[in-house]
C-alpha cells in the first residue's frame, strides 16, 4: 500500500479523536479530523477521502448533514461510518435514510473501529 487511504473523521471528542488518529495512522491510514460538521465538509470536499467517520451530534453542522450533504450535493458514495452515543435509535435511523453505510455506538472498542474500516476499504 503505498498511498495511503484518506479517511475524514468528524468527532468533537478531542480524547476520542487522538486515539483514534493513532490507531488508524498506526494501521496506515491517513486521517484528518474535524472537530465539527463544517469543517467535516471543507476536509471532504478538499481532501477527496476513500472513508467518513462521523460523529451525530456535533457542534454548527451535525453528522446527519454531513452526510446528506456528501450524499445529495456532492453525490458522493463514499462509505461513512457514524458514531452515536447509546439510546439514540431515531438519529441512527436516520443516519442509515440519509445514506450512512455502518454504525457504532459509544463508547465502542477502537479494535473494533479498524476492523469495520478494513472491511469498508477492502
Amino acid at each position: 500500500m503505498n498511498s495511503k487511504k484518506k479517511i475524514v473523521m468528524a468527532e468533537d471528542n478531542s480524547t476520542l479523536s487522538l486515539l483514534l488518529k493513532f490507531r488508524l495512522e498506526k494501521e496506515g491510514y491517513q486521517l484528518f479530523i474535524a472537530e465539527d460538521g463544517k469543517k467535516a465538509i471543507e476536509l471532504i470536499e478538499q481532501e477527496h477521502p476513500e472513508l467518513i467517520l462521523t460523529d451525530i451530534m456535533m457542534p454548527y453542522i451535525s453528522g446527519l448533514e454531513v452526510i446528506s450533504h456528501v450524499r445529495n450535493k456532492l453525490n458522493l458514495k463514499i462509505p461513512i461510518i457514524v458514531f452515536s452515543a447509546a439510546g439514540q435509535e431515531e438519529m441512527v435511523l436516520k443516519a442509515f435514510n440519509l445514506g450512512a453505510n455502518d454504525f457504532m455506538g459509544k463508547p465502542f472498542s477502537p479494535n473494533e473501529l479498524i476492523i469495520r474500516v478494513k472491511r469498508m476499504l477492502s
